[in-house]
Order: structure tokens, then sequence, then C-alpha cells
């Protein structure tokens, strides 16, 4: 990535680089990604590595996803996801909806899919094009 590029204003979101599901789920928020709000880092990669080390965070497993305003605090599992549909906007926005149940009887779901994952998707080599990969910091 062309460290000149700012991403203060970026939602960045981290993920499993190496996960079929995950990288399904980049793809999908990139397609949807019409105001240009999401930036997005592997949690291996040396950029996410240090995202999670700066917070004492989990630095080998990598079954979480992060979702970080620059500046400001970082969701993680369901919380995340449910601020990437919100923020996506239209009618994606409506899983705000999911946030009147407890985030604990969320994350057992989300949980769930993370623990599954490898049974769910198998790896898959997704290769954004130009524009998408300037969304990509560290590819």
């Amino acid at each position: 990535m062309d460290s000149s590029v700012d991403f203060k204003d970026k939602n960045i979101v981290f993920f499993d680089g190496d996960c079929g599901v995950c990288n399904f789920w980049v793809q999908w928020i990139l397609e949807r990604d019409k105001n240009d709000k999401f930036m997005f880092a592997s949690l291996q990669s040396k950029f996410g590595q240090k995202f999670l080390a700066e917070r004492n965070l989990e630095r080998k497993q990598f079954k979480t996803l992060y979702l970080w305003k620059p500046g400001k605090t970082y969701l993680v599992k369901s919380q995340a996801v449910l601020e990437i549909a919100s923020l996506l906007g239209g009618v994606y926005s409506l899983a705000k909806i999911a946030k009147i149940f407890p985030t604990g009887f969320m994350n057992f779901f989300y949980n769930w899919v993370s623990d599954n994952r490898t049974k769910l998707a198998t790896q898959t080599c997704f290769l954004p094009d130009a524009h998408q990969k300037k969304k990509f910091i560290e590819v």
C-alpha cells in the first residue's frame, strides 16, 4: 500500500488472511463499499500484528474479526460485523436490529462460525482489481 495514503478516516477490517470464509466476506464488503469507508489488513501482516501487539491481543490465533477506526476504539466479533453492516448503509443497516440481543448471545453464533469456518468454506484465492487493491494495507 502507498504509504502516502491516509486512512485515519477509514474503518480498517482486520481478518484472517488464510481463511476462505474471511476472504469471502472481505470480497463481499469490497463489492458493497460504495462510499469507500473500509480498508483491509490481514491479521498475519506486519500491520495486523502491530495492531494486535499494541493492544495486548492474541497474535497467533486469527479467529476474531476486528473493526478499527484509527484514533478511536475497535470492535470485535459480532459487534464488528454489525457495525460493518451499519456503515455499508442501505438495507444492510437493518442489521442494527440485532443489537437488541446481548453481545454474549451474538458472539456465541460468531464463535460457532469461527470455530467451523474451515468446514464451511475452502480456501479461495481472491484477486482484487486495481481499485480494490488500494484498500488493502500491506498486500
